[in-house]
């Protein structure tokens, strides 16, 4: 039993959950999550568990549902019967979905605190770190103009979806041709101020049709990001003619700092960060602090995700103050 249980992290993690702390929540803590009325579904306290068990062997959400319908530990972690079907997977992307609203991570991770708490597991006054680690967004890696370029894209996406009858007269087949398709033009495309220009052109040329119809005031986001990626990356000249912004500040304006200039127009909140000269990316940080005595299990107590150009002594604060209030 030990050598099995050395051999599978998961296992060993769901039967002491069991057993130990009869599971980190009930369907109760959930409560105002779902409607009243309705089907009765899914047990949410069941899910969350899962989705920690998916988390700690890297599983997709298919493997996961998979591993509830078929693994004997994981039926053990949520006191399941042997011969539960369990679900399907795509109730787990609902289940996040409804996770991310509000502050209810937040809320589930005191819940799991306190219980570990009555167990002896997690002390006050004990010792913690945090430490930080880059995450990436789910984004294409884009260069300027294919930022450009990717957002008229986009924006005409949307456009095209919602109100396809607003393209009319200004969508030919030259625009068709320049984004019908995924942009990818590397860091050395041909022509490059050819396409800037033309490029910045038509993004102006379609912010202000959209304007004229009223439409960028009530339009999604796809359709908003556009005006913000064409301020950060063109200016005007003293003449009027639109201009490629440069590093350069004594031609023009120059580049908006990296806390500010989006990177995808798929995710205007990611932003680029670089540590050194070794570890660069797009998207943000997250700020994991957790116990750390020599005579307990190591507990993730605080859980804090900013933008990837905040340093890491600007979010101590408020995990200081998180942590006083957990106790």
């Amino acid at each position: 039993m030990q050598i099995a249980r050395a051999s599978n992290p998961a296992g060993t993690t769901a039967m002491w959950v069991r057993d130990r702390l009869d599971g980190l929540w009930c369907d109760e803590d959930f409560a105002d999550w779902y409607p009243r009325d309705g089907r009765p579904g899914l047990s949410p306290a069941q899910l969350a568990t899962v989705c920690v068990l998916q988390f700690l062997l890297g599983l997709s959400d298919r493997q996961a549902a998979e591993a509830v319908r078929c693994r004997i530990d994981f039926k053990y972690a949520m006191a399941m019967e042997l011969d539960d079907p369990g679900f399907h997977h795509s109730v787990l992307a609902d289940f996040r979905e409804r996770l991310t609203e509000g502050d209810r991570a937040d809320r589930l991770l005191d819940l799991a605190l306190a219980r570990l708490e009555d167990a002896g597991l997690v002390r006050e006054r004990t010792t913690q770190r945090t430490d930080s680690t880059h995450v990436l967004a789910a984004v294409r890696d884009l260069t300027r103009l294919e930022t450009v370029t990717e957002a008229v894209r986009a924006a005409l996406e949307e456009v095209a979806g919602t109100a396809p009858h607003l393209l009319d007269g200004l969508v030919d087949e030259e625009w068709g041709s320049r984004y019908g398709r995924p942009v990818r033009l590397g860091k050395n495309p041909t022509k490059p101020k050819t396409r800037i220009l033309a490029t910045g052109n038509d993004a102006v040329r379609l912010l202000e049709h959209l304007y004229r119809h009223g439409v960028d005031s009530v339009a999604g986001p796809r359709v908003q990001a556009p005006r913000q990626i064409v301020v950060q990356n063109y200016h005007r000249d003293s003449a009027g003619h639109l201009r490629w912004r440069t590093a350069e500040t004594e031609d023009g304006p120059g580049l908006p700092p990296s806390s500010r200039a989006i990177v995808s127009p798929y995710d205007t909140s990611a932003r680029y960060a670089r540590h050194g000269h070794i570890i660069s990316w797009k998207g943000f940080s997250v700020h994991l602090t957790e116990t750390c005595a020599p005579d307990g299990p190591n507990v993730i107590t605080d859980v804090a995700t900013t933008a990837s150009t905040t340093h890491d002594s600007k979010v101590l604060p408020g995990i200081h103050t998180r942590l006083h209030r957990r106790g």
